[in-house]
């Protein structure tokens, strides 16, 4: 009776409410205690009692305890899950299923069933599982931690594990799509130019097989080029609303991972019908546009085509060649195109760099792997001359889309990017007037002021800076109207150039060919289509990074017990410690603090300024150059461990 009674309720509640109490996620350490942060900063510490009954990444709502001077919390809201669907690892003890979730700060063994649809028998102790949460003891009626497992992901002992734990923890597909072999070209009643004497030639990295563009460059007798951008037509083979263009669209991109690619269309369309190989008559959408002897863009034409590459090129052949090395020689037709295109590049680069935005030139790893996955190597790629000369000639082909379907749409997919995103730019203008660099806020919203400063900034050549100013700067998103990228500083970029690659390509090749049939634009695309696109481009640059991260763990484990040097760059500053990347190959490192310094209590980490100092003087900041010493690899959270060097 007592326990219906609506006073006692009242009552309850008004202890409740007068009750101080916090919301934040819960942070776990390896000691059993942890700590609830708040999304303003606030750090309170969580016992190891309390801690039984949440996990890290969960967000509550916990009560305020304070004792004397000392100031807890205890969890008793659950909020938000911090797990829900996760990679796990079996475990099998004296008849008993549990979980290991695949997580650096959760260690917990979490007691499991397996889905009735599962066989129980083919899973064993060790292998690798999607599960799912589905008790928790801070949910009502519920006592204790109680997982599911969904599906096998792996065996232990598979080598492929790298590749599928890290695609199902992203929801990624594992292989490419399946598709028959009848594809027949569909007259789209769109007449198509005969390019197929033309010397057109592609440039490629060795072992690319889905190849998309090919170039044709002429110099002007007034001056300046005709370049022609030929691009694999996959639109010439899938009608929108096909089962593979419904695939490519949940799909979005091809994802690139070392030693596997997952293509977004069919092999037999994207490696081989679609393939600009050289010899083979091909599809193609194409765009023939005017370059002054400035590098300004002028007239284009965008058409379709039918053509043959005569010359499948290969980036370091053509970059040796232009540079007098090697042995490799071009055909002189080609050759003469090659000389062309280099002094177009540059010419375009030159105009970009006074009137848009040129992105800093960055290597890229390469990783050499056996049949069995294992790293032999790990290259170092460095942007040349042919990259640049293919890279040149895409940015001012895109270029050319992005005004034509702004002008005869008004819309399509558009890369976006803003520099700062509104609510962060207040902030970064706080920052930069700290620095003495007088800037309107303008200048941080507008792209023809911001153009401005970004080259003011480049000058200093201040390496802090720019790390630290990156902070407040957004990603680029898809859009179905115009927008700035203010990461090329030009007024709105829109890709089509890479079909077999990107579904937001296939969508502006549908656009571009509505254009030359004279047809009236459809509905543009829809929100849900361009944070389908936006989101999928996050997961597959995550799944490219969480398959390197465990390759360079693999590799460098003889070179953590060697306690090998490397030369390495600051690209983070947390409460923590530091986090570097190793210049050799690209492998980022972290140092806790207890690792700068033997005396924790004399190191002084300044996260927001992204400055360390050691006993009370300034030693490390965002940008720095140092040497450090490899001396732990985890291959059970994928990281490398360092310290700085004597």
């Amino acid at each position: 009776m007592l326990q219906n009674n609506s006073l006692l309720a009242q009552l309850k509640q008004q202890i409740r409410d007068n009750t101080p109490r916090v919301q934040g996620v819960i942070k776990a350490t390896d000691k059993g205690f942890g700590f609830l942060e708040t999304d303003n900063g606030e750090s309170y510490f969580v016992p190891p009692p309390a801690m039984k009954q949440v996990l890290h990444g969960d967000r509550v709502e916990a009560v305020l305890k304070e004792e004397g001077d000392k100031t807890s919390v205890e969890p008793d809201t659950l909020l938000e899950m911090g797990l829900q669907r996760f990679i796990a690892r079996v475990q099998k003890r004296d008849g008993r299923l549990a979980v290991v979730p695949d997580h650096p700060s959760i260690k917990n063994a979490l007691k499991a069933r397996i889905k009735r649809s599962l066989d129980e028998d083919s899973i064993g102790d060790g292998d690798w599982v999607v599960a799912r949460m589905v008790r928790h003891p801070l949910k009502p009626d519920d006592r204790a931690f109680f997982t599911q497992i969904d599906e096998l992901v792996a065996k232990s002992a598979d080598p492929a594990v790298p590749w599928r734990v890290t695609l199902a923890r992203h929801a990624l597909e594992q292989a490419s799509p399946e598709a028959g072999n009848d594809w027949p070209l569909r007259d789209e009643g769109l007449p198509r130019e005969d390019l197929t004497a033309e010397p057109f030639f592609t440039i490629d990295g060795e072992k690319t097989r889905d190849m998309d563009d090919a170039l044709r460059v002429e110099a002007r007798p007034e001056g300046g080029w005709r370049l022609t951008v030929a691009i694999a037509d996959p639109t010439a083979y899938v009608e929108e609303n096909h089962a593979a263009d419904l695939e490519a669209r949940t799909r979005a991109f091809t994802v690139y991972l070392p030693g596997q690619n997952v293509t977004m269309l069919p092999e037999i369309l994207a490696d081989d019908l679609c393939s600009l190989r050289e010899g083979q008559e091909r599809p193609v959408l194409a765009c023939s546009l005017e370059v002054g002897t400035d590098g300004s863009l002028g007239d284009y034409r965008f058409f379709a085509a039918t053509m043959s590459s005569k010359a499948r090129l290969i980036y370091d052949q053509v970059s040796d060649w232009l540079e007098d090395r090697g042995d490799w020689v071009p055909s002189d037709e080609i050759g003469t195109q090659l000389q062309a295109l280099q002094a177009l590049t540059e010419a375009r680069s030159a105009w970009r760099a006074e009137h848009a935005l040129v992105f800093k030139d960055r290597p890229d790893y390469v990783f050499d792997l056996d049949d069995a996955g294992n790293v032999l190597d790990i290259r170092t790629e460095e942007r040349r001359i042919a990259n640049r000369m293919i890279e040149e000639s895409m940015i001012a082909a895109n270029a050319c889309c992005a005004d034509l379907l702004a002008n005869k749409v008004g819309h399509g997919i558009f890369n976006v990017h803003r520099a700062f995103e509104p609510e962060k730019a207040e902030a970064a203008h706080e920052f930069l007037t700290a620095q003495e660099i007088e800037v309107e806020r303008e200048a941080l919203l507008e792209l023809s002021h911001y153009r401005e400063l970004k080259r003011a900034l480049e000058s200093r050549d201040d390496a802090w800076l720019d790390a630290r100013l990156r902070r407040f700067q957004g990603f680029t998103s898809m859009s179905a109207l115009p927008g700035p990228h203010f990461g090329l500083g030009l007024a709105a970029y829109a890709t089509w150039t890479s079909p077999i690659r990107k579904y937001g390509d296939m969508v502006n090749h549908r656009l571009i060919k509505r254009v030359l049939k004279g047809e009236g634009a459809p509905a543009e695309a829809s929100q849900a289509l361009t944070e389908q696109l936006t989101e999928r481009r996050r997961l597959n640059r995550m799944a490219e990074r969480d398959v390197k991260d465990w390759l360079y763990v693999r590799y460098l484990t003889s070179a953590a017990r060697e306690q090998q040097e490397f030369d390495a760059e600051i690209i983070d500053i947390r409460r923590g410690g530091m986090r570097v990347r190793l210049t050799a190959n690209g492998a980022t490192a972290f140092i806790p603090a207890p690792l700068i310094h033997s005396d924790r209590d004399k190191v002084a980490i300044d996260d927001k300024e992204g400055r360390v100092q050691v006993e009370g003087e300034e030693r490390f900041k965002l940008g720095d150059a140092i040497r450090v010493v490899l001396t732990e690899a985890r291959e059970e959270t994928r990281s490398l461990v360092a310290r700085p060097s004597a």
